[in-house]
């Protein structure tokens, strides 16, 4: 199992240079059946890693860009009559595939955005009556650009905790930068990549990962995180239990993904940023000591103790 994993990551990592621990935590998200925010600025690779991550495990891959007039029919596909035998017949929309990019995702109306949440949640698709399951695995991965907000609609408390991480690639260091440029020159892109593996290889992994073994200290630990975010002044919207099943089951793929058969404290403070700090509203006095969500669920981190 660890092999298959290593070739997944070595190969997108001939894309996206130097951004392992960011790789990882998408494998990890595809692995337990998770959907992934990747809030950044443009031209740092984001669609690069969404389109690598497809052609590696041979999945069907879909774009959207997501602007204030795309429709719902646009996402989930619509109904229309047939002229030659003049029934109803379903046209698939961009959501009907493995990997779906919605490209600045806080551009769509909130009809729009909305529309993503039974696709997101159910994997299914509701149309004039009529139920049409999305192939397995399935996994959203939409962006937004956090510095020019002109324009655009913040999305729902409700939608935010679809996503079961809200991760950030930052800007290459001068020598991973070279080699990008290098790699551009010589035409190396996602486009150019072959599959290590295909779907069914992952819907085993991802089996294999829902089996890994979590104590229940750690499992306390967990829980525990989760209350100290609904008691904390800083925070006036805490985490609900669907955060706290999200960070479970992340830090079970994250630990599967590193060749180990059980999750470890380290294991889920390390990903407890990402899992849960996009589920938080700040409190006044929590934004007025704090920049962003991160910093104050860090602090609130610290107040925890870990188990032994």
């Amino acid at each position: 199992m660890n092999e298959k994993i290593d070739a997944l990551i070595g190969n997108i990592e001939k894309v996206i240079v130097g951004k392992r621990e960011v790789i990882v935590k998408v494998v990890s998200a595809m692995l337990c059946g998770g959907h992934i925010l990747i809030e950044d600025v443009p031209g740092v690779g984001k669609t690069q890693l969404v389109s690598a991550l497809a052609r590696s495990v041979n999945g069907k891959y879909n774009r959207i860009q997501l602007t204030p007039d795309i429709m719902p029919s646009d996402i989930v596909g619509f109904s229309m009559v047939d002229q030659h035998t003049h029934e109803l017949v379903y046209k698939e929309g961009a959501a009907m595939c493995n990997f779906l990019l919605a490209d600045e995702i806080n551009r769509a109306s909130p009809k729009s955005q909305s529309s993503l949440l039974e696709v997101m949640e159910e994997h299914q698709i509701s149309i004039d009556g009529k139920t049409y399951r999305l192939p397995e695995p399935f996994m959203t991965l939409a962006t937004q650009n956090p510095v020019e907000t002109y324009g655009t609609y913040h999305l729902p408390e409700a939608q935010m905790d679809r996503f079961i991480m809200k991760i950030s690639i930052g800007y290459p260091d001068p020598a991973q930068e070279l080699e990008i440029v290098s790699h551009a020159e010589a035409g190396m892109s996602a486009a150019r990549i072959d599959a290590v593996m295909d779907t069914a290889d992952v819907m085993q992994l991802t089996e294999a990962a829902g089996k890994i073994y979590v104590a229940d200290p750690v499992r306390q630990y967990i829980v525990n995180i989760v209350n100290a975010t609904r008691n904390s002044p800083l925070i006036r919207l805490g985490v609900s239990p669907r955060g706290s099943i999200a960070l479970v089951k992340a830090a079970k793929a994250f630990a599967f993904t590193l060749g180990r058969e059980f999750v470890t404290p380290d294991d889920v403070r390390y990903l407890a940023k990402d899992c849960l700090a996009h589920r938080l509203i700040l409190s006044p006095k929590g934004k007025s000591q704090f920049p962003t969500s991160e910093a104050a669920l860090e602090a609130v981190l610290m107040t925890v103790p870990a188990p032994k």
